[in-house]
């Protein structure tokens, strides 16, 4: 009875022991199959980490690139003229006859180069129709455009040819960003010339300055 009883006893033991054991390698395995799971997870997050810093670069890169792309189609302000339009070309043709109608074709180009060069410069505005009907503080910049001469000239080929080379990308100014004719000028208007500006040259009857 007693031998029974240890018996048993010890089957008890065993049988707890095997429950454990079973509990145990179970709670091992879910716990390596967290820590898997866990690892997949930081593998992915780190996978994706990595794809968005590619995401990132290439989104620069490629942000950097319209940027470059933006700036060629907008041109820097001194490529304008290979822009220019019908109407800009017909009207620098008829300051230019209006301006030096009694000039060689040098003195037609050196006009021609004076427009082209304020379109260039930051201080005159952008285009070549703009700049001939430029007013600064309600003064016409150039007389053939306030008296009306502008508008009634017969354009010589000269004209065109000193045009189209000025337009080419020939200039002869040496920078020249106006121009004047003293025996016709203002003698106040001619004294800001002689005191405020530049000068480089005489051609014909103008006189050509710079800042």
């Amino acid at each position: 009875m007693y031998k029974k009883a240890i018996g048993g006893i010890l089957m008890l033991q065993m049988l707890f022991l095997a429950v454990y054991c079973s509990m145990l390698l179970s709670n091992t395995r879910q716990g390596d199959r967290v820590k898997s799971i866990y690892e997949i997870k930081l593998n992915q997050i780190v996978l994706a980490d990595k794809e968005r810093s590619t995401m990132e670069i290439n989104m620069q890169s490629s942000s950097q690139q319209r940027v470059v792309t933006y700036r060629v189609l907008q041109r820097p302000k001194q490529d304008n003229l290979r822009w220019f339009t019908e109407e800009d070309y017909k009207n620098l043709l008829r300051i230019v006859e209006a301006e030096a109608s009694g000039e060689d074709e040098t003195g037609k180009l050196l006009v021609a180069n004076v427009v082209l060069n304020r379109v260039k410069d930051e201080e005159f505005p952008n285009t070549i129709t703009e700049v001939i009907f430029q007013k600064n503080k309600g003064v016409t910049q150039f007389s053939p455009v306030a008296n009306g001469r502008f508008w009634k000239v017969e354009i010589s080929e000269e004209t065109v040819s000193a045009v189209n080379r000025a337009l080419a990308g020939e200039d002869v100014s040496g920078g020249a960003l106006y121009f004047a004719a003293r025996k016709y000028a203002e003698v106040d208007n001619m004294r800001w010339f002689d005191e405020k500006l530049d000068y480089l040259f005489t051609h014909g009857e103008h006189e050509f300055f710079a800042e």
